[in-house]
């Protein structure tokens, strides 16, 4: 989705909303690289308007901005803006940058002439390519249409290149304005501003724009100060000016860095503040890569909840443009999210609508990337699953371990510890774990639970949500055949089986499908966002059965014992889905009982 139609989707709501956005820079390492994702999925919970990510001009650089882009829009699953500048760019490669992200489903484009090449000090036109960000403007619009959406860069002190002395003479300021206005004929959408931290000079351009015809969306540009060098670094190659109350502020603090960052916190909160109060509804935040400043200024403005993260559906769709339509999934990925994202990626349709049809033939294969992990939670993993397994009942103590929230990672999950949901069910788990049944998916009944919960809550406020008591897990052969007798005494309760080899037994055929959650919202038909899908089920159990050996069986030297106990039960055991469909009486862990 365009980040044009975002803004004006918010702002026709005429509620006051303020919406907000964050700004990334490629990383130079690859552990900074995976950190940078792990920050992303902390801030995007929090719904910006979109993020973006800046360009890195030729070679490996600009190739890791256009994998960032990619896997921001389609992992971390948050509408993704690619800045693209001019900077020893040829058409031919701005041409491959464009196409490339448009074949991911990205949609915009921040526009920009860039800054000089590296050891020069003027910018310098590469040979077969563009001047200044006005000439890209115009190509973007005329090669592909109306396809992206393109944001401009707005100088309220004037480019740095026309400030003299500290400022930009009256003519060389309004010649700046008229050439903004020139990229906006020419096609932009929305403009974003440079740093600034002088107020009024933003405000004072936010008017001047206006008064020469200039309508669109005008977006202020708020860095934290998260250090005195860095601030004084970044400020003096955009040539800012620095109100004299911050330098008296900071002087005395330079060398204490929490005071700097908490202050920091203080000025761009009450700039925000009075920009907010001016009418505009729309932040951008210089993030440099941290995070704690830019949620800081959000939470002290009333714009976030740590405790209240809202979601549309209970999984994160991507932002994609081709999965707009997507709205159903089944559950079994629910803890691995981006590897079902990853098995989607060549679908021409997606299952969407209230009955339509759930499952696609064509699931992508298992490849090294579903078994790959950040570097920092393969550590984390190492600590907590690596550990030696005796007999069998060690398997199950880590297993409980997890649900109890004593660890904080799976094999078996891409989040980050226990979810809300699973909090509620957490003693149960923990008690069925104990006796040989290995959770791995799991949610518990819920019937007519407002939509705005902080713990099962999907969909917005002013809705209703329903939830089947759902758990996933392996079990050996001898206490699967006493949970099907179980199950045969108690016909609300269904339930699949299948081993690493495909034996398979149900009470259930293999083209059923069963909702086990759906939302009534005002003025809506009923969604139903997650289903047990028998199909879908045959195509994740060997992923669920890889991990035995690709991500927990891998932690342990070749020889080691614990990795041959591991490989036991991933070759003897059954991966199980069952359900309770009595969502308002059942209780699904008295099935438990005396097995």
């Amino acid at each position: 989705m365009k980040v044009i139609e975002k803004i004006r989707e918010a702002t026709a709501a005429n509620d006051d909303r303020v919406v907000f956005s964050f700004e990334f820079f490629p990383p130079r390492t690859e552990d900074g690289v995976e950190n940078l994702f792990e920050r992303m999925e902390r801030m995007v919970v929090h719904n910006p308007t979109f993020c973006d990510i800046t360009w890195g001009a030729g070679g490996s650089t600009a190739d890791l901005t256009l994998e960032i882009a990619n896997r921001m829009q389609n992992m971390v699953c948050v509408e993704t803006m690619m800045h693209l500048t001019c900077t020893n760019m040829p058409v031919e490669e701005i041409d491959n940058a464009l196409t490339t992200i448009k074949s991911k489903g990205i949609q915009n484009v921040l526009a920009l002439r860039g800054d000089p090449p590296h050891g020069q000090d003027k910018f310098v036109q590469v040979e077969g390519g563009f001047a200044c960000a006005l000439d890209l403007v115009k190509h973007i619009r005329s090669q592909y249409g109306d396809y992206f959406g393109i944001t401009v860069a707005g100088y309220p002190e004037g480019h740095p290149d026309v400030i003299q002395d500290g400022v930009a003479s009256a003519e060389a300021y309004q010649n700046d304005l008229a050439y903004l206005k020139r990229k906006v004929d020419a096609g932009a959408d929305v403009i974003v501003t440079q740093l600034f931290y002088d107020t009024d000079i933003f405000l004072k351009f936010v008017n001047d724009c206006r008064q020469i015809g200039i309508t669109i969306p005008i977006v202020p540009g708020i860095m934290p100060i998260n250090n005195y060098r860095g601030f004084i670094r970044m400020t003096g190659f955009c040539k800012t000016k620095i109100p004299d109350e911050i330098m008296d502020a900071l002087e005395p603090i330079k060398e204490n860095e929490d005071a700097v960052r908490a202050y920091g916190i203080h000025l761009g909160t009450e700039m925000c503040k009075k920009i907010m109060a001016s009418g505009i509804k729309t932040l951008h935040l210089y993030t440099l890569n941290m995070e704690k400043s830019a949620l800081a200024i959000l939470t002290n403005l009333g714009l976030i909840e740590e405790s209240r993260i809202s979601r549309s559906l209970p999984w994160r769709r991507p932002a994609n443009v081709f999965r707009v339509k997507e709205n159903v999934r089944p559950i079994f990925w629910a803890n691995r999210p981006k590897s079902y994202i990853a098995r989607t990626l060549g679908w021409d349709q997606y299952p969407q609508g209230r009955w339509g049809d759930s499952h696609n033939a064509s699931y992508g294969a298992l490849s090294d990337y579903q078994f790959m992990r950040p570097r920092a939670r393969d550590r984390k993993l190492r600590e907590e699953w690596a550990v030696p397994l005796n007999r069998v009942e060690d398997i199950y103590e880590n297993f409980m371990k997890f649900c109890l929230g004593e660890l904080k990672s799976s094999p078996w999950s891409d989040l980050d510890g226990l979810q809300p949901e699973t909090r509620i069910i957490n003693e149960q788990l923990g008690s069925i774990n104990l006796k040989g049944f290995l959770t791995i998916n799991s949610q518990p009944s819920v019937s007519g639970v407002q939509s705005d919960s902080p713990s099962v809550g999907w969909g917005g406020p002013g809705g209703y949500v329903y939830q089947k008591a759902y758990l996933e897990f392996f079990c050996s052969p001898d206490k699967l055949n006493a949970l099907v007798d179980k199950c045969k005494q108690l016909p609300r309760l269904t339930y699949m089986a299948v081993n690493k080899q495909g034996s398979w037994t149900s009470n259930v055929n293999k083209t059923d499908v069963n909702a086990v959650t759906w939302g009534v919202f005002p003025a809506k038909e009923i969604i139903q966002p997650t289903v047990v899908d028998p199909e879908s089920f045959l195509v994740w159990k060997d992923e669920a059965f890889e991990i035995w050996s690709r991500g927990w069986a891998k932690l342990y030297p070749e020889t080691d014992p614990s990795k041959k106990l591991l490989e036991e039960v991933e070759s003897s055991y059954y991966l199980v889905s069952l359900v309770d469909n009595d969502y308002i009486n059942g209780d699904l862990f008295s099935v438990f009982k005396d097995i």
